[in-house]
């Protein structure tokens, strides 16, 4: 029987082979005080273990993971095909990835591949299935671990293998009928119009902007392409190894694009997601909860793992700014708070050389005596204590609709406004809703929204006729749905729907559009009918009509001044809003205070602008998150059992400014 994973597990990434015997014999009595009981092994050791095209090393990774299984630590094994060894990129140099000028990427870093090599695929299948056969059946393998971060450098590769391939996934896509392909793309403009595939580049730079679509689809070739190699690693170890579960590790956060993760997320046995809070932004919690509720959304509202985040500083930003006293554990809370069934690190110990260097670990440069170290232990005890948290899930009235082909085609060029960012306003109103205390599912159009009393339709510049008529047939049952500029705009062959904006979702809205009306950068207008004062916005307006809605707030100045902001339409047993302009912060939150109002979606007591209210519900129980991020103590009212405080409370629980509490409710 495959071993299984441990319970809310703890530990990270941990490359021994960096490392002399002495140390990795501290390590693992080091891991032991902290409570260590999973470790993610040979993520980057494939010119360790095949050192030459024919020679193979498992020496060092049997006594690894002899040692850690007698050390009682589980071990999520790499395939260790993230990166190729030297020899592999100097025997076979065509396998190196391209960027879209036409410049060849070197090795000397990792991820030097080209994600369509047939080659790289050979030889990555090689070591995947000799591993696999090698430790199937070693008491410490929990789970396998194929490669790490795909595509975190090497997304999308423009060489002549990934045009070949790219030509091969167009026919599979439109049927090997060019004349699709041509109505897909729009080619009667500029002259583009295709008399065979084999024309077909991917979209490298040209004189002028590309073709849209054809940046579209290459975007989703490349994403599969990614995907693929993770399916054909998946499918070589659960041949060799069944019953063992499968994952690669996601990167679920702002930056991370490339990679539609809520279509890859079917392919996993269980997800993992590796967050970095981003240093520029001094309240990203808010970034980290969106992120988190997104993960959950690509495992299926699944429990899901938290392959890596950082102890302190990262090195990879332009300024690496450490962790405050507390912060660690408040970032590992929420989430789990929001899902996660593990806790773990980049990486067990900071390493003495190499890029990462400067990357924060479990183990400190300066070792167990500094506050670091201590806090990672006060972790593992708060984890301990909370474990029968493991295998719930947030149940939540509230959804935002989030695509990543939506994602894509809403940041091509020659847009209206280069102001409009497609995660944007999902972030904002998830902030808004969280302040509110009301938890909130980040979900694929075509999810089943019936359970929703509350759906958010941000940015959906690309939508299906499908996801369309979906969100109308939630309004009809009863929900309010709220729909923000730039939505409904185009079909999924980035063609406009004609007729007025914001095109899919005019009917349902009582809208009409005629013209986009984007605002200069630094330029604001006053919305006024959401609050006494007025508020501002900046980005976008439109000249917008009533055609069945009403208008809720209107612009007080700028080029839409008199037409509505904001309108109103009601529709079945519920209602349809729109938003015609980037609001405030403090517009989306009275925004935001009406719409909770209107929908009855629960909002649990206690939260606000720096603490995190939310619960996990299982079948038996629910239990309670409070993650204070404020300067002041905060007053939750529950009843319960606070598992970290080990109290029973009936009443006002008060959690320290930058602590947290688990309640397990009466």
């Amino acid at each position: 029987m495959p071993t299984p994973l441990p319970v809310l597990a703890f530990g990270g990434d941990y490359n021994p082979e960096q490392w002399p015997r002495e140390v990795q014999e501290e390590d693992r009595r080091a891991m032991g005080e902290a409570g260590v009981d999973l470790v993610t092994l040979g993520v980057f050791s494939w010119a360790f273990l095949q050192p030459e095209p024919d020679r193979w090393d498992f020496g060092w990774l049997d006594e690894q993971m002899d040692d850690l299984h007698a050390a009682g630590i589980r071990v999520d094994l790499a395939t260790a095909t993230a990166s190729p060894p030297p020899w592999l990129t100097q025997r076979h140099p065509e396998i190196l990835p391209v960027t879209q000028d036409g410049r060849t990427l070197w090795p000397g870093a990792r991820q030097g591949y080209c994600p369509s090599s047939p080659v790289f695929r050979e030889h990555a299948l090689t070591l995947c299935r000799t591993m696999g056969e090698r430790y199937a059946d070693h008491p410490a393998l929990a789970l396998w671990h194929v490669s790490n971060e795909l595509g975190c450098h090497n997304a999308r590769c423009y060489c002549d293998v990934s045009a070949a391939a790219f030509r091969d996934w167009l026919r599979r896509r439109y049927d090997d009928d060019v004349d699709r392909l041509n109505h897909a793309w729009g080619t009667a403009f500029w002259s583009q119009r295709y008399g065979d595939f084999e024309q077909v580049l991917p979209p490298r730079v040209a004189p002028a902007w590309a073709n849209p679509t054809q940046q579209l689809d290459f975007m989703r070739f490349s994403s599969d392409q990614l995907l693929d190699n993770f399916v054909a690693e998946r499918d070589v170890l659960r041949a060799v190894s069944p019953g063992v579960p499968v994952t690669t590790n996601f990167m679920v956060m702002r930056n991370t694009v490339a990679m539609d993760y809520l279509r890859w997320g079917r392919e996993l046995d269980v997800v993992s997601n590796d967050h970095y809070l981003l240093a520029e932004d001094p309240h990203s919690h808010h970034e980290l909860a969106f992120s988190a509720d997104l993960t959950r959304g690509t495992a299926g509202g699944r429990p899901w793992l938290l392959m890596e985040h950082s102890t302190s500083a990262v090195n990879w930003q332009p300024r690496n700014i450490a962790k405050r006293p507390g912060e660690m554990a408040r970032s590992s809370l929420a989430h789990v708070a929001r899902g996660a069934d593990a806790v773990l690190f980049f990486q067990w110990r900071a390493s003495r050389a190499g890029a990462e260097k400067f990357h924060s670990g479990l183990m400190p440069h300066a070792g167990t005596d500094t506050r670091l170290w201590r806090e990672v232990c006060e972790l593992s005890g708060i984890l301990d204590a909370i474990e029968e948290v493991a295998g719930s899930a947030p149940r939540n009235q509230a959804a935002i609709l989030f695509d990543w082909e939506a994602w894509w085609s809403c940041e091509l060029d020659s847009h209206p406004s280069i102001d409009v960012r497609y995660r944007d306003r999902a972030e904002d109103f998830h902030r808004a809703l969280t302040v509110l205390g009301v938890g909130v599912d980040v979900v694929h159009p075509s999810a089943d929204l019936s359970s929703y009393d509350l759906v958010v339709v941000p940015t959906l510049y690309l939508v299906t006729d499908e996801g369309a008529a979906a969100v109308a047939a939630a309004a009809e049952r009863g929900a309010t749905v709220v729909v923000t500029y730039f939505s409904g705009i185009v079909d999924p062959h980035d063609h406009v729907r004609l007729g007025g904006y914001p095109g899919a979702f005019r009917d349902l809205l009582g809208v009409r559009s005629t013209e986009f009306l984007p605002l200069r950068s630094g330029e604001t207008v006053r919305v006024e009918g959401l609050a006494d004062a007025g508020l501002d916005a900046d980005t976008w307006s439109e000249d917008l009509e009533l055609a069945g809605a009403t208008a809720v707030a209107t612009y007080a100045d700028g080029p839409a001044r008199g037409l509505p902001a904001v309108t109103r339409r009601e529709v079945g047993s519920g209602a349809a809003w729109y938003v015609a302009t980037r609001l405030s912060p403090e517009g989306t939150d009275r925004l935001v205070e009406q719409l909770v109002a209107e929908s009855g979606v629960e909002r649990l007591p206690g939260a606000g602008p720096d603490v995190e209210v939310t619960r996990r519900v299982g079948d038996n129980a629910s239990w309670l998150f409070v993650i204070n991020h404020g300067d002041s103590d905060a007053t939750v009212p529950v009843r319960g059992t606070d598992l970290v405080g080990g109290q029973d409370v009936d009443g006002d629980l008060v959690v320290p400014a930058g602590r947290v509490a688990v309640v397990r409710e009466a």
